[in-house]
């Protein structure tokens, strides 16, 4: 099966460490991990940024004052997807510590999320809905070679 068109933007932002960020996140696994996770053609732009413009960026769209790892903005979902994720560089960065993942296998996981967002899939609406998109991540990053990011590491 062939796996959807996808045009992709991806920008990173002056970061203190942007060299660990940009190694973790070369362009062709950032394709192949949204691909995987695309039911259709998109249009993406993905921008990693750092703590103050990810804070910024919450505050001003969802009224949260806080930093987090990934903010997805989503315009049309047919026929095209067109959407932009943005990924907090210190956040996933620390939360991948945290949990004891590498880095490239928490932004993997981000990646995939957000373009589930982007196409309609919804974790805050109900218990089911967040157990759905879970199980669906946890099927693509499978398929993808990442264990599943939401047992303990």
């Amino acid at each position: 099966m062939a796996l959807p068109e996808l045009t992709l933007s991806l920008q990173f932002a002056r970061l203190d460490d942007a060299a660990l960020h940009r190694a973790a996140l070369p362009r062709h696994r950032v394709v192949r991990w949204l691909r995987h996770a695309l039911a259709g053609p998109a249009e993406m732009s993905v921008r990693i940024v750092g703590e103050e413009e990810g804070r910024q960026l919450n505050h001003t769209y969802r009224h949260k004052d806080y930093a987090t790892n990934v903010l997805t903005f989503d315009y049309a979902q047919e026929p095209v997807v067109m959407a932009d994720l943005v990924l907090c560089a210190p956040v996933v960065a620390r939360e991948a510590a945290e949990q004891g993942k590498s880095l490239q296998a928490h932004y993997a996981h981000l990646l995939v999320h957000g373009a589930l967002h982007a196409q309609g899939w919804d974790h805050e609406t109900s218990e089911e809905d967040a157990q759905a998109m879970e199980a669906q991540e946890v099927r693509i990053l499978h398929g993808l070679g990442f264990a599943n990011p939401y047992l303990p590491s």
